[in-house]
């Protein structure tokens, strides 16, 4: 599950420009489609935001996080959507996909007429074979070692999630008339549906990369499937246009290159002021059935909680979506006109270690877990909101999913840190005085918070505490500047993927190096298992792993607070990484005035 949502990373789907980590249903639309007139001339609605857009591409690594996930949701359409129900509802507007066949598993996607590009592009099969291309990580031949470094072979595109299930595809069938395309697994996998293809407009990509669109296509439909046993020579179109891909959609402000910022959605990006705001406004091309009742959408970038209750009360935002916490909901229900919606989140903050560097050994891993506070972290932070709270005890659970998570408490290990243990710690270390490089975000009050409580318990075990928190902390996930990591997954509430993108080491979230093969197998596994129940054993067994192998703890499943003015309509609370934008077609918005 994802949760960078405060910086929260959000958890990635195998499938371009989608969802983001675990198992759906296909079912509709409960408040039916979206407003069918035009928008409402010069109505603006404003939406304040913890963190700052990073990347117009949020299924990198780097991209992957939850702001980046929102605008791209804003801007861009594609097969399905999931609802605050965590149904996956299809989104006629844009096409059909639809199983065709259990044995093989065979999907065919069919493009709606006249879907273009806010270029004016069409947008056909040539975009869905490029998404294909990055998800399933078919052309690769790597083979990485211990650190995650590739040492013999090519990894041409580098995503968040995993190329578990997609790559047990071959190349797709598409349709003389590039309007349909039809996918067929060698096996079965239960997250098809997650599957919607659609990434980056490939004929962006093909331009950054020095090549046409056939030249691209070509490549894709005709280059063999890679093999790590037996390495090929790089095909150059495809390396090309995956190297633009993999980094060439970060950005720190608005591009002069508007291609870099294209559209297919209801909005299109219209300015960015670096550290204030991002305006959206209506994209003339769309024509698909999320059309909004007001012109422009702009997200105000307030990283400090109490600060978006004071923009909300002085209007300067309609919609606000902060970190909750007790001073922050306080503050609210003294507010009048303010309507407060709040839940448990998909989401949980957690402690990773290193498997590097002095953390390689296990007993030191080990030693760090044992003086962790999460106890004294969940009063401090978690109980003012909900005095309900409770330490977390799984690293695939959270406590509102009931039964799996008192299942698996019992036989994963957790209890052997259920109090402090520093003199545990220090028996472990024998002597040692170990380095621990602590990275965090220094702008989220409840990381500094669970760093200090760490920071005074790791000293008292002999541990020498380095502060390295900062506020580009989400950019530096999965390098060597720190041992120990103090974030967030938040998971869109539906699939399987979450296992596999953290946790093997194949996984594009597994920023703490961990290499457990019985691990690989499982995450392997589940993803071609159709009865729930195995999923759920198979899910039990990789937490029992990463509990024996000294991963790290989880802290908390957060709380979710959403807050808007009595101005705007239709916003409901929304427990995936999207929040409340999630709906934004159903909102309605008094009056004309821009803010």
């Amino acid at each position: 599950m994802s949760a960078k949502t405060w910086r929260v990373r959000a958890l990635a789907v195998a499938a371009g420009v989608g969802v983001t980590a675990v198992a759906l249903a296909a079912c509709t639309s409960p408040g039916g489609g979206g407003n069918t007139t035009q928008p409402v001339v010069d109505t603006q609605v404003s939406l304040a935001e913890t963190n700052e857009l990073s990347s117009f591409n949020p299924n990198t690594p780097q991209g992957n996080l939850d702001i980046n996930s929102k605008v791209n949701y804003a801007t861009h359409d594609t097969f399905a959507y999931i609802n605050d129900k965590m149904e996956v509802v299809p989104n006629e507007g844009f096409g059909k996909m639809e199983k065709v066949s259990d044995d093989p598993l065979t999907v065919k996607y069919t493009l709606n007429d006249g879907l273009k590009w806010s270029d004016g592009e069409a947008i056909t099969t040539d975009d869905l074979l490029l998404g294909w291309a990055i998800a399933s990580g078919y052309f690769d031949d790597a083979t990485f070692n211990d650190d995650g470094e590739v040492t013999a072979g090519t990894q041409y595109f580098t995503i968040a999630g995993s190329t578990v299930g997609v790559n047990d595809t071959d190349v797709p069938e598409v349709s003389d008339d590039k309007k349909s395309l039809t996918l067929v697994y060698e096996t079965p996998f239960v997250d098809w549906n997650l599957v919607w293809l659609l990434d980056q407009p490939i004929h962006v990509v093909a331009d950054k990369a020095g090549v046409t669109v056939d030249e691209l296509v070509k490549a894709i439909t005709t280059t063999p499937k890679g093999d790590a046993d037996a390495p090929a020579e790089p095909n150059a179109t495809i390396k090309a246009a995956a190297d633009f891909w993999n980094t060439g959609f970060d950005v720190t402000s608005l591009p002069d290159d508007p291609s870099l910022y294209l559209s297919n959605g209801p909005f299109i990006v219209k300015s960015w002021e670096p550290t204030q705001s991002m305006t959206l406004e209506a994209n003339p091309e769309y024509t698909g059935d999320h059309n909004p009742a007001f012109s422009t959408l702009v997200f105000r970038f307030v990283g400090d909680s109490q600060a978006q209750v004071t923009a909300l009360q002085n209007g300067e935002v309609d919609i606000i979506n902060p970190q909750a916490g007790g001073d922050t909901l306080t503050l609210l229900e003294g507010l009048s006109g303010i309507q407060i919606l709040s839940g448990p989140q998909l989401a949980y903050d957690h402690v990773d270690i290193s498997f590097k560097g002095e953390f390689a050994d296990p007993t030191v891993r080990e030693a760090f877990m044992k003086v962790i506070p999460r106890q004294q972290i969940v009063d401090t932070v978690i109980k003012p909101v909900n005095p309900d709270a409770e330490v977390l005890n799984s690293q695939i659970y959270v406590t509102s999913q009931t039964a799996p998570y008192a299942e698996t408490i019992k036989t994963n290990g957790s209890d052997a840190y259920a109090d402090v243990d520093v003199e545990g710690a220090k028996t472990l270390l024998a002597g040692k005085t170990p380095t621990v490089r602590i990275l965090y975000n220094i702008n989220n009050p409840n990381r500094v918070a669970a760093f200090e409580a760490i920071q005074a318990t790791a000293q008292e075990a002999g541990f020498v505490v380095e502060d390295i928190g900062r506020e580009d902390w989400g950019a530096q996930l999965g390098s060597d500047i720190y041992d120990v990591s103090i974030f967030g997954w938040i998971s869109p509430g539906v699939g399987n993927a979450s296992i596999p993108q953290i946790f093997a080491s194949f996984g594009g979230g597994n920023y703490n190096g961990v290499n457990v093969p019985e691990i690989d197998q499982l995450a392997n596994d589940i993803q071609v298992m159709t009865d729930p129940a195995d999923v759920e054993t198979a899910s039990m067994q990789v937490d029992k792993l990463l509990f024996e192998n000294f991963y790290g703890l989880p802290l908390f499943q957060s709380p979710g607070l959403e807050a808007h003015t009595d101005r705007v309509k239709g916003v409901t609370f929304m427990a995936n990484q999207t929040g409340p934008v999630w709906n934004f077609w159903e909102w309605t918005a008094e009056g004309t005035e821009s803010k």
